[in-house]
Order: C-alpha cells, then structure tokens, then sequence
C-alpha cells in the first residue's frame, strides 16, 4: 500500500487515480474490493445522532456504544471526544464512539465510558460488516492512524469479542492481546424450566425453594422494579450505599464513588423512554415483616432486543444472609428476561463463582491496540504487560486467593478496577 498525504480538507473528495489511501484533515479514504471507505473525525455527538441511532438499532452491535449510554457518561464526565464515523460509498458504515482519556503522558483514544462497559462491539452496519472480510489489516490500520493521529497516541478498544453471535467483529484484525477477563451468558429459553435445563436444574431448583421459605417464614418479600423515577433514583442510592460496605470489606476501591460517576448512572435512568430497549432498570428484593421495607438485594440490568446485560448488583450482609436474597433475585431477573422473550442473560466481565454457576458460554474479549505515534508504542507493550501479569495470577488460583486476601488486610494496594 503507497500511502499519499495531502493536507487541504477537500484532496480526497475526488477520483485518486495511482493511490489507494488520501488523508485530509480529520479525514482518510482507502479504496477497496467493495468501493471507497471514507473516514471522518467528529469531536460532538449531537450532529451524528441520525445515524448513530440508526446504527444502534442493528440488534449485532452493543448496547454500550448506543447514543443515550454514550451522551449520559459525556455529558457527566467531559472527556474529549474522537468520534470516527465511516462512510462505504457514501452510505454510513460504522461509527467509533471515542473519547480521549490521558494516562500518564499518553493520549488514549477509547470507547466512551470503557470503565463501566461489559462489552464493546463499536457501531458496525451489517453491510460494512460482510465487506469488512475483504479489507487488508494493515490498510484498515493506517486509515486509522491517519485520522486519529493528530488526537491520541494509541487506539485502545479493550472488551472486545473477536467473535460475537457468529460474525467476526470487523477490526479482528487489528493488533492486540487477549484480556484476561472472559464474559459469561446464559441462554434463555421460553420458560424457566427450559432456561435452567443445561443447568443442575433439580438442584438449583431446591435453591430456590429453600431461598423462598426462609424469607416468607421472616415475613416474605417482593420482587420490586420501581416505575417512577424518583423511586428508581432512591433505588440507586441505596446500591451506592451497599456497594461502598462491599468494596470496603474486601479492600477494594469503589468505583462508584466519584460524583460523576453516580451522576452518569442517575442520568440513565432518565434516558429510559418506554421502549423495549432500555439503557438501565433496577430491580430489588424488598422485605416484609421483620425486616418491613428494608432492601436485601438490588441489580441493574440494561436491555437491547433479546440481550439482557446485568450491569451490576449488590446486597445487604446484615439482611437473611442464609437465604442468598442476591441469587434470588438473579433467578426472578433471570425468569423475567425469558419470559419476556429475551435470548442472552448476560452476566457480564469477570471470572465469579456465581456467574459459573449460572452460565453455560463464555465468551473470550480482547483489547485491540493500536499504536498511533511513538508514545502509543510504549503504552501498547505497557497494556500487553499488565495483562499478561494479570492473566498468569488469575490462572493461578492459590496466587489470586492469597493476593485477595492480602488485599482485604490493607497488606497490598488494591487495584484499579474491580474485576482485576
């Protein structure tokens, strides 16, 4: 490939007869077996939100890069965006929702609010995806670096499934590693008893029998999913509060403290527009009797189409402990999400007991890096490092064991996210 540089806006907007890459500002095209693909860089939301919404209703790409998900965490954080819209004959083909985020002395571009994505697919059209086969990698990445370069030093796209509902992901190609993170699904079935089939049904079952007795002999319980806001916003607070005691606990930081963090997932909650496609609902056990109105367990879950992601959960230690309210209530979410025609219970990144338990797929993701100027080199073999440190503990598992407990005692710090 002979790249060509130009730098007037409009040099690539016309027939390029000996090269197969121009680059102008803020925009790159490359010639390919199905057409020319056009690159453009936007730094605001709100002129693409047309095709963003048009793309995001494609039930194959994540919930997480969806316009209300990506606006709620921009307009509470304020990063810097880098949005790379591509453009195959002029008929949108994929949308990048980046912002930039500086780590040390490194600009990383990245997909908008990562921290709190499970996973991360970009916004691809279904016919870009089928054309995408017949692009060379390393054509596709320096159409990449040509119209991020000037913003960011590295391309870092972490949670992504190579492989996800059957269709490579586009940029498969790219340079990466594998995380050292799996997600776990589990497939839904029209009813419960179907659903949990794969499973240790007859014993799981009895689980749950059990569960319920104990909380209807202290006075019983109701499944709650709060309809108004201000009751979903009270809610929410009360997560807070119980994660916060879970976090401290196990020596871990708590992600959720940061106001604008708490803010980004109150304002999701106002993104709900009665559709079937929810960016965030709440749901809870409630106790009765002795224990009258006191929340045991609470989960957020957000909704694409037949895809239920469980973005969170905590409990209450100190509220019927024998009786697990929080796997109760992943069966009732669980029973729900089938029972209204959901295909993919979703459990989300992080290797936990409970989720093994529950689901019968795993899926591997991977962190795409790609280097954009000779600092994102650096941070790229930096980023391959860490996983790899954190790979080879987690498949130790008396090295994990040991390095939580020490973690729980204040011996070692704790690390940045909770899953690592």
């Amino acid at each position: 490939m002979r790249a060509h540089m130009r730098h007037d806006a409009m040099a690539f907007a016309e027939d390029l007869p000996e090269d197969r890459v121009a680059v102008g500002r803020d925009r790159a095209t490359l010639d390919i077996a199905a057409g020319r693909l056009t690159l453009t860089l936007h730094h605001r939301m709100a002129p693409l939100e047309r095709q963003w919404r048009m793309l995001e209703a494609d039930p194959w790409n994540s919930l997480h890069q969806g316009y209300d998900w990506c606006r709620a965490w921009t307009e509470t954080h304020g990063n810097p965006l880098a949005i790379v819209e591509g453009r195959l004959n002029g008929d949108v083909a994929f949308l990048l929702p980046l912002e930039i985020q500086r780590h040390y002395l490194v600009r990383s571009a990245q997909f908008i609010g990562s921290a709190f994505t499970n996973f991360n697919s970009g916004l691809f059209s279904a016919a870009f995806r089928r054309a995408a086969v017949d692009i060379a990698a390393p054509d596709l990445e320096a159409l990449l670096v040509e119209v991020l370069r000037n913003d960011a030093d590295l391309l870092s796209l972490t949670n992504v499934p190579l492989v996800w509902r059957g269709e490579r992901h586009p940029l498969a190609g790219l340079p990466g590693i594998r995380n050292q993170n799996a997600s776990f699904q589990l497939p839904l079935a029209a009813t419960m008893d179907e659903t949990i089939a794969a499973l240790n049904a007859k014993s799981r079952r009895k689980k749950y029998r059990s569960q319920t007795r104990k909380l209807e002999a202290a006075g019983g319980f109701d499944h709650i999913r709060p309809k108004k806001l201000s009751d979903q916003q009270s809610l929410l607070e009360c997560f807070f509060q119980q994660k916060a005691a879970r976090f401290a606990v196990g020596g871990l930081p708590n992600v959720f403290q940061p106001a604008e963090t708490q803010a980004f997932f109150h304002m999701l909650l106002e993104s709900d527009h009665g559709s079937s496609d929810v960016p965030l609902e709440l749901h809870a056990i409630r106790l009765k009797g002795e224990h009258e109105g006191q929340i045991a367990a609470i989960t957020g879950l957000s909704r694409k189409g037949d895809h239920v992601i469980c973005q969170f959960g905590s409990i209450d230690d100190s509220l019927m402990p024998d009786a697990s309210p929080g796997e109760l209530l992943f069966w009732l979410v669980v029973e729900r999400s089938a029972l209204t025609g959901g295909a993919l219970f979703d459990f989300g990144i992080g290797d936990q007991d409970y989720k093994r338990r529950w689901c019968t797929v795993e899926t591997v993701h991977h962190d795409l890096l790609l280097p954009l100027r000779p600092a994102g080199h650096i941070a790229a073999m930096t980023h391959r490092s860490l996983t790899r440190t954190k790979t080879l503990i987690k498949g130790n598992p008396h090295l994990y064991a040991l390095i939580q407990r020490l973690r729980a005692q204040g011996t070692i710090a704790p690390a940045p996210k909770t899953s690592d």
